[in-house]
């Protein structure tokens, strides 16, 4: 989904105040702004998919590796190093947002090093890797899925978002996951 060289098939999303958005050095640097981020311009599925790149924290102490993805008929974000630098969650679930609802976390994220996420979507699940770890397994069975009131929206049906911080995404893949794992 993401060349090494340029944006293509992604668009700067038009928040209101949004900083730059480069690539450099086989890098989306994703600027400073009150929001700042990249929509993809094809189509995506709306389940049965898993998700993948890698992201750093440059500068700046909020979330640099929120992702909006489609769930089903709604969409749904994973923000990571949100409220201040550390919340990991869902926004949002039954109305509350990743620093409100049961798939809330701490964890310390160090700026400059690089993180490898993964995001699974199935009917019934979501569910996210920050390395190695399972981080959110929610089941998603009768939960009202969708996204935080504001301009989060203009990132659908897939995108990449920072607030005021400066990050760097790469190695921006997805994949269908077989039918079986659906269910």
């Amino acid at each position: 989904m993401f060349d090494g060289t340029s944006l293509k098939g992604w668009r700067q999303t038009a928040f209101t105040g949004r900083g730059d958005v480069q690539v450099k050095n086989g890098v989306i640097v994703i600027g400073t702004g009150h929001l700042t981020g990249i929509t993809w311009d094809g189509e995506f599925p709306k389940t049965g998919y898993e998700i993948r790149f890698e992201a750093a924290r440059f500068e700046g102490n909020d979330f640099f590796a929120g992702i909006t993805f489609p769930v089903q008929d709604s969409f749904c974000s994973w923000i990571n190093g949100g409220w201040g630098g550390s919340v990991v969650g869902l926004s949002s679930l039954d109305g509350d947002d990743a620093s409100e609802n049961d798939t809330s976390t701490a964890r310390d994220f160090v700026k400059g090093r690089w993180y490898a996420f993964r995001l699974e979507v199935t009917e019934n699940r979501i569910r996210g890797w920050i390395d190695a770890e399972l981080v959110i397994d929610a089941d998603i069975t009768g939960r009202r899925v969708g996204l935080r009131p504001g301009e989060i929206d203009l990132s659908t049906p897939l995108g990449f978002a920072t607030y005021s911080t400066v990050a760097g995404l790469r190695k921006i893949e997805y994949r269908r996951l077989k039918a079986e794992a659906s269910k």
